[in-house]
């Protein structure tokens, strides 16, 4: 299935309210004509025939359509999030909705609840498979604006010391990159922070502190050329010889200055922990990339969280999405447009 820009589609209406939703889709008939719709804007295509025309609906299996002309069967949950699933597509539509909706996100528990669901097992696999639509493969890289510049850090996520030994811990190293914007002058909090801001933001887990690491994930997430302050740790010394304007802070621990010069990226980081501590109560560092990628969407999304509604579902491209046996297996490996580096 083509890509295509949810931004595109004016046909594809968003809905802005509880009510609304209700109103677009009171069904599993509503929901499938909305995917229609976004699969095919000008009519259905049989994928075996090529034949135009409208095809046969099975009232039973509202996500399955028949090729008048060959008679054979196309699914409407193909390249989706929701392919494979049994789980009715208006309990999917009604996931994707709250998962957009809600600004901090829920757990799985809560998610449960929500929904009605009777086993915790399905409301995680949904989730999963929601959070493996956050990721476009094709993402762009942040960075190479006018007057901007990225914030680069990293800081230790998750785990706790188990009296193993001064010095171990268990929590596992996450690398993030974030620009900086400037507020139009006049506005009403152009005050803050001297008018600077946070743009997009990536994350993603990093092996280790080494140069290999955190210049291979800034290669990932940041288009070449562009400003870059970091601290003045050495796994950053090369970025300049990579081909970025790089400028490196020495903090000396002070929080002064790290307040001064890299502002956005330490806001970033405890808005993160708050996050994954407040929300979801720590995760798993097998799980954590995919968190990861859920706050990097809200983040990104923040001024206009009800535009995600499409892209959840998967419905904008091809997605794959994990089983529960590969979650719990460790067969499956979370996505992320930043390079994984773990």
């Amino acid at each position: 299935m083509a890509a295509m820009d949810i931004h595109q589609r004016d046909d594809l209406a968003f809905p802005q309210s509880l009510p609304e939703f209700q109103q677009l889709f009171p069904d599993d008939a509503a929901c499938a004509a909305y995917l229609g719709r976004a699969r095919w804007p000008d009519g259905f295509v049989c994928p075996h025939c090529g034949q135009i025309a409208e095809p046969f609906r099975i009232v039973t299996r509202p996500g399955v359509l028949e090729c008048r002309a060959c008679r054979r069967q196309a699914g409407l949950l193909v390249g989706t999030v929701m392919e494979r699933s049994h789980t009715p597509l208006s309990v999917w539509f009604w996931a994707a909705y709250l998962v957009a909706s809600q600004t901090p996100g829920m757990s799985a528990v809560q998610f449960q609840r929500q929904l009605g669901l009777t086993r915790y097992e399905t409301a995680f696999g949904i989730l999963h498979k929601l959070r493996a639509g956050m990721v476009r493969p094709d993402q762009d890289r942040i960075g190479d604006r006018p007057k901007e510049h990225v914030e680069v850090d990293e800081t230790w996520v998750g785990g706790r010391t188990r009296g193993e030994g001064r010095g171990i811990h268990h929590k596992t190293l996450v690398a993030a990159a974030v620009e900086v914007r400037h507020r139009k002058p006049g506005t009403a909090q152009n005050k803050r922070k001297d008018g600077r801001y946070a743009g997009r933001v990536r994350l993603a887990i990093a092996a280790d502190r080494s140069a290999d690491s955190l210049c291979g994930f800034v290669e990932n997430a940041v288009m070449p050329g562009s400003l870059i302050v970091t601290d003045d740790w050495s796994g950053y010394a090369s970025l300049r010889k990579r081909g970025y304007d790089h400028h490196a802070i020495a903090e000396s621990g002070d929080p002064e200055i790290a307040e001064q010069f890299m502002p956005m990226i330490h806001l970033v980081f405890s808005n993160l922990k708050t996050w994954l501590n407040g929300i979801h109560h720590g995760v798993s560092a097998k799980h954590l990339q995919a968190y990861l990628n859920d706050f990097t969407f809200r983040f990104n999304r923040r001024f206009y969280p009800f535009n995600a509604f499409r892209s959840l579902l998967g419905i904008a491209g091809g997605i794959e999405a994990p089983t529960y046996a590969d979650l719990y297996s460790g067969a499956w490996t979370h996505p992320t447009s930043s390079g994984c580096l773990c």
